[in-house]
């Protein structure tokens, strides 16, 4: 089927504006844009049979619809063609039942969906493919579009630069010197992207590569371009499939720029308005006590956006303060019904540690969520039988200076009570077997 979609101001200024159109903010008021879509002509077909096509095509072979951003192309990108479409098979990441973390905190049905198991090792992948497919799009009809750009604490920077590196498009990351784990820096280096190192926050930087996309043939690829998020939002939808199209009762996302809580709500919403659910979860938004502009704002009313200067937090792909898609995330809690909540450094570390325990590898962002999630839960706010998804933004493998400095307790003003130091022996099998036994007989 045919269907269509255009930028429109989110503070409601008239007109359409073509999805391939090199424009950030609303012409008319400057406010952020984002993605509408015809939903009158995507209700020609009926909701059980987006359910049937969806679950088809996904994790199929047939270009490109295999993809669980691309599977649901009628609804993300419906103006770029097949053979323009840059994937890495991003999506279909697992929702991960975590049964015994859960059980831990009183809880029967906490899901993590790790999105950090996609091709960068993040859930930006899901963005940057639709951006990077559009702007390929974009070059075959015409478009003077010589490089792609974005300010990052590390995975964006990572995501542009392997799309891109598919796509033979040339990347510009700026990131913050010192302020990227090692993992995250080598990703665009390896890729081939221009790496820029600044003396710098992020904010510094976005403020710098918001000056460089004003320069003919540099699109921007940051989440105030809303082409960015309109991938992003297939991360709820999929949770949604994931549980045969039944809708979870809370989803909690850890928050910095929040381009990633407008587009979660986008997802739900969309499938709201289609007739696929009937109901909406509730979303919470998980900050770092140290980047927590809109906790303040959700403690004062969610009254205005005061930039802070973010202070040093383990959580570094979140130390932002001056979020550029704060509008949008204050919508998003207002339909959801929504809470936003902190967390310190120790307790986003302690509950990374508490985490993987069960199971799981965790990046300190996705410990700021998991912090949040035991707050509620220890407060009753989350009751014991409801279902709970917390979004896991990236693998832990990209963060192996938290992973070794907490085992080590080597992280300052952290305490270690999950630590788990190796046993250092000699090559003697006496005393292998008794610390092994010893193991077996502390668990009977």
């Amino acid at each position: 089927m045919s269907a269509r979609a255009w930028f429109r101001c989110i503070d409601g200024c008239a007109g359409e504006i073509p999805l391939n159109e090199i424009v950030y903010r609303c012409p008319n008021c400057d406010a952020l844009l984002e993605v509408a879509h015809d939903l009158e002509m995507l209700r020609a077909r009926s909701p059980f049979a987006w359910m049937k096509l969806f679950d088809e095509r996904y994790k199929r072979t047939t270009w490109p619809y295999g993809s669980g951003v691309w599977g649901k192309k009628e609804w993300v990108a419906p103006q770029v063609d097949d053979d323009n479409v840059v994937s890495l098979d991003e999506g279909g990441t697992n929702l991960f039942w975590a049964e015994r973390y859960g059980k831990e905190l009183g809880l029967n049905e906490l899901w993590v969906k790790q999105c950090g198991t996609s091709h960068t090792g993040s859930f930006k992948d899901l963005g940057m493919t639709v951006l990077v497919s559009t702007v390929k799009q974009m070059i075959a009809d015409g478009k003077d579009i010589r490089a792609v750009a974005c300010a990052s604490t590390g995975d964006t920077s990572a995501a542009l630069a392997a799309y891109c590196a598919v796509a033979g498009i040339p990347a510009v990351v700026i990131l913050p010197r010192d302020k990227v784990s090692m993992p995250q820096l080598v990703q665009p280096l390896a890729n081939g992207a221009l790496v820029l190192s600044l003396e710098t926050d992020f904010d510094g930087c976005m403020a710098i590569v918001k000056q460089l996309a004003r320069e003919p043939g540099i699109y921007l690829a940051n989440s105030m371009n809303s082409l960015r998020v309109e991938g992003q939002k297939t991360v709820g939808i999929e949770i949604v499939q994931q549980f045969d199209w039944a809708v979870p009762d809370w989803v909690i996302i850890p928050g910095g720029n929040l381009g990633n809580t407008g587009a979660l709500g986008a997802g739900f919403l969309m499938m709201y308005e289609l007739g696929l659910i009937q109901k909406l979860p509730r979303i919470v938004v998980a900050q770092a006590e140290q980047a927590n502009p809109l906790y303040r704002s959700f403690r004062r009313g969610l009254d205005r956006l005061e930039p802070l200067a973010a202070q040093p937090t383990l959580a570094t792909a979140i130390q932002i303060g001056n979020p550029v898609s704060y509008e949008k995330a204050v919508r998003t809690i207002k339909r959801f019904d929504g809470l936003v909540e902190q967390a310190s450094e120790d307790e986003l570390a302690q509950a990374a540690a508490h985490a993987d325990r069960g199971g799981l590898f965790t990046d300190p962002h996705t410990g700021v969520a998991l912090a949040v999630l035991e707050k509620l839960a220890a407060s009753g706010t989350i009751g014991r039988h409801d279902r709970t998804v917390v979004i896991s933004t990236a693998s832990g493998l990209k963060f192996p200076e938290f992973k070794v400095g907490y085992h080590e307790g080597s992280l300052s003003g952290i305490d270690d009570r999950y630590a788990n130091r190796p046993v250092v022996l000699p090559a003697d099998y006496d005393a292998v077997k008794s610390a092994a036994l010893g193991v077996v007989e502390a668990r009977r």
